[in-house]
């Protein structure tokens, strides 16, 4: 019987393999996947190609659209960074080798693009007095201070004006009432327009590059307008409306000599280059000064000057509070609401959790507004319930209120990663402490708790940065109120993202963006502590529950 077996399988297999079976047996379709790995290979080649091209063109329309305004403005440093940036980029992608960078380098540079570059240029900015009137450089101040005192005088040119604009900027085009020239007048100077189609009143109908601004139009930007002018060797061209315009002479010419403004009375305003001004003998300064640097005095200002440093620690420990408690209620009602749908015996967990996320669902701006009406003191329903009549007036209920609407706006967010986390838990640790006599309680706080926090805490980490940083809750509910009667500067409910917004002027009008780029970096320097720590404790916890 086996001789038989044994010959049946002869007669199939006459020159077995190695692993005693027949060659059509261990391969039976070995010419199907030959062409199948040639397709594989072709489909990655293609896709290679495709993905080249593609990072290429990107970096190719970047540089073409970043050149020439580097170009302009003569940005040598930036424009050298730039080539070096695109000839690593096309070296990488053009050739073969490096493949696992090909996939870290877009990301790489998108992270410095827009998150080391900004912290830089903060960094660099909060040592400077960048703001209203130290917008640039001093070349500008000069030419700004010399224009902003044109005037006219008996026999100066006069021009029929009209409005323009090219590549987005302010152009006045100037038309000559004798001979009928037309010139374009812009923040460089003059330069002839040929072709241009003028009316018999002097008007611009079109001209070429040039875009005319209806009447309307200009008349909205009338303030725009009137600070322009045109420079010209012997003083500035200002518009008088919107029709005309001047070739005027400026009181105020620089001497380079001096280093210094003189006016035809013989005053003087010598360049102060501590603090960025032209100042008199007697203390005082034109209004236009230029950027420069002023060492830690943005800082020291900070933390030294009373009209600041008395406001401060108080913002700083409201931030604190603000920030935990409402990383900690959020969390804390996140987790009880996660346990209590995890529990088997729950029917329509799906129902509630879809009731439960409205609030995370729902757009922030409309929520907060809707939540500061109900605190109203007038109709607002809160007020009327708890009978209290000006919630947002006093600074503990005002404050209350605030943490009480990010509870309701982020617990849905925490509840839905709770509860991610607390299915990943191992149902064998909680039935095995469950056996070993543990309550319920003792079984949550000693297995549940425990892996849920080492999962959570990136997460409460980087809900305590953004709470920290909560500008939208603040400025739409209480806009950083109640407000001392002798204090309008910082209110009760401020924390430092509102306060250095409106240090930096976006309320006032007048700008100190230094000042708020140095308390940007108290900010950054507290959240960036607080991080570092919390991450270096839970390393250490995810080690001992690993």
């Amino acid at each position: 019987m086996t001789t038989q077996v044994a010959g049946a399988g002869s007669e199939r297999s006459p020159h077995p393999g190695p692993s005693g079976q027949a060659p059509e047996q261990r391969n039976p379709r070995r010419g199907q996947g030959g062409e199948a790995e040639k397709i594989r290979r072709r489909e990655v080649s293609t896709g290679f190609i495709v993905s080249r091209i593609a990072v290429l063109s990107i970096v190719a329309a970047l540089l073409i659209y970043a050149i020439p305004p580097l170009l302009q403005t003569e940005s040598w440093t930036a424009l050298g960074v730039l080539g070096a940036v695109t000839a690593a980029v096309a070296y990488l992608y053009l050739t073969p080798r490096h493949v696992p960078a090909k996939y870290l380098v877009p990301g790489t540079i998108f992270l410095v693009a827009f998150a080391i570059v900004p912290i830089v240029l903060t960094f660099v900015t909060a040592f400077t007095n960048f703001g209203d009137g130290h917008r640039g450089t001093k070349e500008e101040a000069i030419r700004a201070i010399e224009t902003s005192s044109v005037t006219q005088v008996p026999g100066s040119p006069e021009y029929y004006l009209t409005i323009a604009e090219r590549d987005g900027s302010l152009v006045f085009l100037l038309v000559d009432p004798a001979t009928k020239a037309v010139q374009a007048g812009t923040a460089d100077g003059l330069s002839p327009v040929d072709g241009a189609e003028v009316s018999l009143t002097g008007k611009v109908l079109s001209a070429s590059g040039f875009t005319i601004v209806p009447t309307a139009q200009a008349a909205e930007r009338d303030a725009e307008i009137g600070a322009f002018s045109v420079p010209t060797a012997g003083g500035a061209i200002k518009a008088t409306g919107l029709s005309r315009a001047f070739e005027g002479k400026a009181d105020k010419k620089y001497d380079a000599a001096c280093d210094c403004i003189v006016n035809p009375a013989g005053d003087r305003w010598y360049a102060n280059e501590t603090e960025g001004y032209f100042i008199d003998s007697a203390g005082a300064h034109l209004d236009q000064g230029w950027q420069v640097s002023v060492g830690f005095a943005n800082f020291k200002k900070a933390l030294t000057d009373p009209t600041v440093s008395g406001h401060f620690l108080n913002v700083l420990i409201w931030n604190f509070v603000f920030a935990i408690s409402s990383v900690a209620t959020t969390f804390a009602l996140g987790m009880i609401v996660a346990l209590a749908l995890h529990h088997p015996r729950v029917r329509g967990t799906k129902v509630y959790r879809v009731l439960l996320i409205l609030p995370y669902a729902m757009p922030s701006f409309a929520m907060l507004l809707i939540w500061r009406d109900m605190f109203n003191t007038d109709f607002g329903l809160i007020s009327k319930l708890f009978g209290v009549h000006d919630w947002l007036g006093t600074p503990t209920t005002a404050r209350l209120g605030l943490i009480v609407i990010n509870l309701w706006m982020g617990f849905p967010y925490m509840f839905l990663v709770i509860t991610g986390a607390l299915q990943a838990v191992p149902k064998e640790l909680t039935d095995a402490a469950r056996i070993d006599g543990a309550t319920p309680w003792a079984g949550f706080r000693r297995v549940t708790l425990p892996l849920v926090l080492v999962a959570l805490t990136p997460l409460l980490i980087s809900s305590f940065g953004f709470n920290f940083n909560n500008f939208n809750n603040i400025r739409l509910v209480t806009n950083g109120g109640p407000y001392a009667i002798d204090n309008a500067t910082v209110g009760s409910t401020d924390l430092l993202i509102s306060y250095t917004y409106r240090v930096a002027g976006f309320d006032s009008g007048v700008a100190d963006f230094g000042f708020a780029a140095a308390i940007s970096v108290f900010i950054f320097a507290i959240v960036a502590t607080v991080s570092t720590v919390a991450f270096w404790r839970s390393r250490r916890q995810e080690e001992v529950y690993s």
